[in-house]
């Protein structure tokens, strides 16, 4: 049976050029996949915080992973998404008929808020977390962390509506 990788989304230019947080995930990507025992779900679609450009974020990742050598053959649908929530419901929509196991790609900073999310959206697919080392300034580090503990701050306190 082959597994997933799902890479999530992350921001990009208004041209469609990648940021450091995308190719630190992609690359995990590019790492880990074996054509033998993969397949390949990337998320992100539109959104003011992270993709303003003229396609969906999931297409100019595909695209890096294609020419890097990956063939467009292994990958599933995208996931049109535009928050980590909406990626774990169109992960689920991809996946309903087809369940597979998954190795879900995001950032060290991001990974505690990935997992609450996707343990109360994928339930019934086994799941893999892998997170992306992002070497960035403390500065910027601390600002992403803190970004991620108000955001799961609100989900502990509100659920997840979805």
């Amino acid at each position: 049976m082959k597994e997933a990788i799902i890479v999530l989304g992350s921001p990009n230019s208004k041209t469609g050029k990648l940021g450091d947080i995308a190719l630190s995930r992609l690359n995990y990507c590019l790492n880990i996949f074996n054509p033998n025992e993969n397949l390949i779900i990337c998320t992100g679609g539109f959104g003011e915080h992270f993709n303003t450009s003229k396609k969906p974020h999931a297409e100019y990742a595909i695209e890096y992973l294609v020419s890097k050598g990956i063939p467009k053959s292994y990958f599933m649908d995208i996931a049109l998404s535009s928050n980590t929530v909406e990626d774990a419901i169109k992960i689920s929509e991809i996946l309903l008929n087809n369940p597979l196991p998954c190795k879900i790609i995001t950032s060290d900073f991001h990974l505690e808020r990935v997992k609450l999310i996707f343990d109360q959206i994928l339930t019934n697919i086994h799941k893999i977390y892998l997170a992306a080392k992002l070497e960035i300034a403390d500065k910027e580090r601390a600002k992403l962390l803190e970004h991620e503990r108000k955001a799961i701050n609100e989900i502990i306190e509100n659920g997840i509506y979805f």
